[in-house]
Protein backbone atom coordinates (compact mmCIF):
# COMPACT_ATOMS: atom_id res chain seq x y z
CA UNK A 1 0.00 0.00 0.00
CA UNK A 2 1.29 3.14 -1.17
CA UNK A 3 1.42 6.29 1.82
CA UNK A 4 0.70 10.04 1.01
CA UNK A 5 0.98 13.46 2.22
CA UNK A 6 -1.61 15.18 3.59
CA UNK A 7 -0.03 19.07 4.29
CA UNK A 8 -1.69 21.41 6.91
CA UNK A 9 -2.13 24.77 7.59
CA UNK A 10 -2.75 24.70 11.73
CA UNK A 11 -4.38 28.26 11.83
CA UNK A 12 -2.36 31.18 13.54
CA UNK A 13 -2.46 30.16 16.63
CA UNK A 14 -5.73 29.65 17.88
CA UNK A 15 -6.41 25.86 18.58
CA UNK A 16 -10.27 26.46 17.29
CA UNK A 17 -8.80 28.16 14.40
CA UNK A 18 -8.18 24.94 12.52
CA UNK A 19 -10.42 23.70 9.81
CA UNK A 20 -12.69 20.99 10.19
CA UNK A 21 -10.75 19.20 7.22
CA UNK A 22 -7.50 19.41 9.17
CA UNK A 23 -8.54 18.15 12.30
CA UNK A 24 -9.78 15.13 9.92
CA UNK A 25 -6.69 14.56 8.59
CA UNK A 26 -5.04 14.43 11.93
CA UNK A 27 -7.29 11.59 12.87
CA UNK A 28 -6.08 9.90 10.29
CA UNK A 29 -2.51 10.21 9.96
CA UNK A 30 0.18 7.31 10.75
CA UNK A 31 2.78 10.43 11.68
CA UNK A 32 2.47 13.89 12.22
CA UNK A 33 5.84 16.49 11.66
CA UNK A 34 4.70 19.69 13.01
CA UNK A 35 6.25 23.31 13.25
CA UNK A 36 7.33 25.48 16.37
CA UNK A 37 4.18 27.61 14.98
CA UNK A 38 1.60 25.05 15.33
CA UNK A 39 -0.24 25.18 18.49
CA UNK A 40 0.69 21.86 20.23
CA UNK A 41 -3.55 21.28 21.33
CA UNK A 42 -3.88 19.93 17.58
CA UNK A 43 -1.66 16.85 18.36
CA UNK A 44 -4.88 15.56 20.25
CA UNK A 45 -6.46 15.10 17.40
CA UNK A 46 -4.03 12.85 16.01
CA UNK A 47 -4.30 10.02 18.47
CA UNK A 48 -2.71 7.13 17.15
CA UNK A 49 0.09 9.27 15.29
CA UNK A 50 4.03 9.12 15.81
CA UNK A 51 4.27 12.72 16.19
CA UNK A 52 7.80 14.63 15.27
CA UNK A 53 8.88 17.51 15.97
CA UNK A 54 10.73 19.76 13.44
CA UNK A 55 10.07 23.14 14.20
CA UNK A 56 12.40 25.97 12.48
CA UNK A 57 13.23 29.13 14.44
CA UNK A 58 15.78 31.49 14.46
CA UNK A 59 18.68 30.36 15.76
CA UNK A 60 17.28 27.23 16.73
CA UNK A 61 16.87 24.93 13.35
CA UNK A 62 16.20 21.38 14.89
CA UNK A 63 16.09 20.40 10.91
CA UNK A 64 17.11 22.00 8.21
CA UNK A 65 14.31 21.59 5.59
CA UNK A 66 16.41 18.87 3.47
CA UNK A 67 15.61 16.55 6.43
CA UNK A 68 12.16 17.45 6.71
CA UNK A 69 11.64 16.32 3.78
CA UNK A 70 13.43 13.26 3.56
CA UNK A 71 11.46 12.29 6.53
CA UNK A 72 7.60 12.94 4.61
CA UNK A 73 9.35 10.53 2.15
CA UNK A 74 10.40 7.90 4.46
CA UNK A 75 7.43 7.59 6.22
CA UNK A 76 5.04 7.64 3.44
CA UNK A 77 7.34 5.35 1.38
CA UNK A 78 6.53 2.55 4.12
CA UNK A 79 2.93 3.18 3.40
CA UNK A 80 1.78 5.59 5.93
CA UNK A 81 -0.54 8.83 6.12
CA UNK A 82 2.03 11.62 6.76
CA UNK A 83 0.56 14.90 7.83
CA UNK A 84 2.77 17.80 7.57
CA UNK A 85 0.95 20.31 10.19
CA UNK A 86 3.04 24.37 9.43
CA UNK A 87 1.60 27.20 11.36
CA UNK A 88 -0.92 29.72 9.48
CA UNK A 89 -1.35 28.59 5.95
CA UNK A 90 1.41 26.36 4.26
CA UNK A 91 1.43 28.40 0.91
CA UNK A 92 2.17 31.78 2.90
CA UNK A 93 5.96 32.21 3.89
CA UNK A 94 5.64 27.97 5.00
CA UNK A 95 7.43 26.64 2.20
CA UNK A 96 4.76 24.30 1.32
CA UNK A 97 5.37 24.31 -2.41
CA UNK A 98 8.66 23.50 -1.80
CA UNK A 99 8.05 20.19 -0.02
CA UNK A 100 5.24 19.15 -2.24
CA UNK A 101 7.59 19.01 -5.25
CA UNK A 102 9.63 17.37 -3.39
CA UNK A 103 7.42 14.54 -2.53
CA UNK A 104 5.72 14.64 -6.11
CA UNK A 105 9.29 13.99 -7.61
CA UNK A 106 9.57 10.82 -5.08
CA UNK A 107 5.82 9.54 -6.91
CA UNK A 108 3.98 10.07 -3.85
CA UNK A 109 0.62 11.64 -3.39
CA UNK A 110 -0.61 14.51 -1.60
CA UNK A 111 -3.31 16.72 -0.26
CA UNK A 112 -3.69 20.09 0.51
CA UNK A 113 -5.82 22.13 3.46
CA UNK A 114 -5.42 25.31 3.35
CA UNK A 115 -4.90 27.38 6.83
CA UNK A 116 -6.12 30.52 8.64
CA UNK A 117 -3.13 32.61 7.60
CA UNK A 118 -1.89 34.38 10.75
CA UNK A 119 -1.36 37.55 8.49
CA UNK A 120 -5.22 38.61 8.51
CA UNK A 121 -6.38 36.74 11.30
CA UNK A 122 -4.07 38.23 14.14
CA UNK A 123 -4.57 41.71 13.22
CA UNK A 124 -8.17 40.94 13.11
CA UNK A 125 -8.11 39.15 16.41
CA UNK A 126 -7.65 43.00 17.97
CA UNK A 127 -10.27 44.47 15.07
CA UNK A 128 -7.85 46.19 12.80
CA UNK A 129 -8.70 45.80 9.42
CA UNK A 130 -6.61 45.24 6.83
CA UNK A 131 -8.67 47.12 4.14
CA UNK A 132 -11.22 50.16 4.56
CA UNK A 133 -13.39 51.62 2.17
CA UNK A 134 -11.89 55.45 1.76
CA UNK A 135 -8.87 54.60 3.12
CA UNK A 136 -6.99 51.86 1.25
CA UNK A 137 -8.04 49.35 -2.11
CA UNK A 138 -5.35 47.15 -1.14
CA UNK A 139 -2.57 45.38 1.28
CA UNK A 140 0.55 43.42 1.01
CA UNK A 141 1.76 40.22 3.03
CA UNK A 142 5.50 40.79 3.29
CA UNK A 143 8.39 38.81 4.53
CA UNK A 144 11.03 40.94 6.65
CA UNK A 145 13.55 38.87 5.91
CA UNK A 146 15.12 36.90 2.34
CA UNK A 147 16.33 33.73 2.37
CA UNK A 148 19.63 35.61 2.52
CA UNK A 149 19.06 37.29 6.05
CA UNK A 150 18.69 40.76 4.11
CA UNK A 151 15.73 43.18 4.44
CA UNK A 152 13.14 42.04 1.85
CA UNK A 153 13.27 44.71 -1.05
CA UNK A 154 9.54 45.04 -1.16
CA UNK A 155 9.71 47.10 2.07
CA UNK A 156 11.25 49.73 0.54
CA UNK A 157 8.67 49.65 -2.51
CA UNK A 158 5.79 49.55 0.19
CA UNK A 159 7.23 52.55 2.04
CA UNK A 160 6.75 54.56 -1.37
CA UNK A 161 3.58 53.69 -1.35
CA UNK A 162 -0.31 53.56 0.35
CA UNK A 163 -0.97 50.51 0.90
CA UNK A 164 -1.31 48.84 4.14
CA UNK A 165 2.19 46.31 4.72
CA UNK A 166 2.17 43.31 6.97
CA UNK A 167 5.45 42.44 7.96
CA UNK A 168 6.05 38.44 9.18
CA UNK A 169 8.84 37.25 10.21
CA UNK A 170 10.59 41.07 10.52
CA UNK A 171 10.72 41.98 14.19
CA UNK A 172 14.24 41.70 13.73
CA UNK A 173 14.78 44.35 11.08
CA UNK A 174 12.11 46.43 12.79
CA UNK A 175 14.88 49.26 12.91
CA UNK A 176 15.16 49.18 9.46
CA UNK A 177 11.53 48.68 8.49
CA UNK A 178 11.76 51.68 10.13
CA UNK A 179 14.20 53.57 8.50
CA UNK A 180 12.58 53.05 5.29
CA UNK A 181 9.62 55.02 5.79
CA UNK A 182 11.00 57.63 7.27
CA UNK A 183 13.44 57.67 4.10
CA UNK A 184 10.43 58.85 2.70
CA UNK A 185 9.23 61.43 5.46
CA UNK A 186 6.66 59.21 6.64
CA UNK A 187 6.99 59.63 10.19
CA UNK A 188 3.16 59.48 11.57
CA UNK A 189 2.10 56.20 9.89
CA UNK A 190 0.30 54.04 12.13
CA UNK A 191 1.97 51.38 13.32
CA UNK A 192 0.77 47.83 15.37
CA UNK A 193 3.03 45.39 16.70
CA UNK A 194 0.70 41.96 17.76
CA UNK A 195 2.22 39.26 19.69
CA UNK A 196 1.34 35.66 19.90
CA UNK A 197 -1.98 36.53 17.78
CA UNK A 198 -5.21 34.85 18.44
CA UNK A 199 -3.52 32.82 21.52
CA UNK A 200 -4.42 33.60 25.01
CA UNK A 201 -1.05 35.02 25.54
CA UNK A 202 -1.16 37.76 22.75
CA UNK A 203 -0.62 41.27 23.18
CA UNK A 204 -0.53 44.48 21.02
CA UNK A 205 1.13 47.59 20.29
CA UNK A 206 0.20 51.19 18.98
CA UNK A 207 2.22 53.47 17.64
CA UNK A 208 3.92 55.38 14.70
CA UNK A 209 6.62 55.20 12.65
CA UNK A 210 8.61 57.74 14.34
CA UNK A 211 7.56 56.12 18.21
CA UNK A 212 7.19 52.17 17.36
CA UNK A 213 10.64 51.89 17.98
CA UNK A 214 10.44 53.00 21.87
CA UNK A 215 7.10 51.41 22.75
CA UNK A 216 8.52 48.08 21.61
CA UNK A 217 11.07 48.37 24.19
CA UNK A 218 9.00 49.46 26.93
CA UNK A 219 6.78 46.54 26.75
CA UNK A 220 9.29 44.09 25.65
CA UNK A 221 7.59 42.68 22.64
CA UNK A 222 9.40 39.99 20.64
CA UNK A 223 9.12 37.26 18.39
CA UNK A 224 6.59 35.54 16.80
CA UNK A 225 5.07 39.04 16.31
CA UNK A 226 3.88 40.24 12.96
CA UNK A 227 4.02 44.37 12.07
CA UNK A 228 1.15 45.73 9.98
CA UNK A 229 1.64 49.56 8.96
CA UNK A 230 -0.80 51.69 7.36
CA UNK A 231 -3.78 54.16 7.95
CA UNK A 232 -6.04 51.22 8.52
CA UNK A 233 -4.31 50.96 11.45
CA UNK A 234 -5.85 54.07 13.16
CA UNK A 235 -9.28 53.90 11.65
CA UNK A 236 -9.76 50.58 13.53
CA UNK A 237 -8.84 52.49 16.86
CA UNK A 238 -12.47 52.52 18.04
CA UNK A 239 -12.51 48.30 17.79
CA UNK A 240 -9.25 47.34 19.31
CA UNK A 241 -9.95 49.57 22.32
CA UNK A 242 -13.44 47.81 22.75
CA UNK A 243 -11.72 44.84 22.43
CA UNK A 244 -8.53 45.25 24.43
CA UNK A 245 -11.09 46.00 27.34
CA UNK A 246 -12.80 42.93 26.94
CA UNK A 247 -9.75 40.92 27.01
CA UNK A 248 -8.25 42.43 30.05
CA UNK A 249 -5.57 44.24 28.37
CA UNK A 250 -4.35 47.98 28.02
CA UNK A 251 -1.68 49.55 25.82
Amino acid sequence: MSGKLTLVGAGPGDPELITLKGVRALKEADVVLYDALANEELLQYAENAEKIFVGKRRGMHKFIQEKIQELIVEHASQGKHVVRLKGGDPFIFGRGAEELKYVLEKGIDFEIVSGVTSAIAAPASYGISLTQRGVNESFRVITGTTSDVELSEDIQAAAASNVTIVVLMGMSKLEKIVNAFLAHGKTEIPVAIIENGTKDVERLAIGNISTILEIINQKGLTNPSMIVIGETVKQSEVLYQYLLKKKGQKL
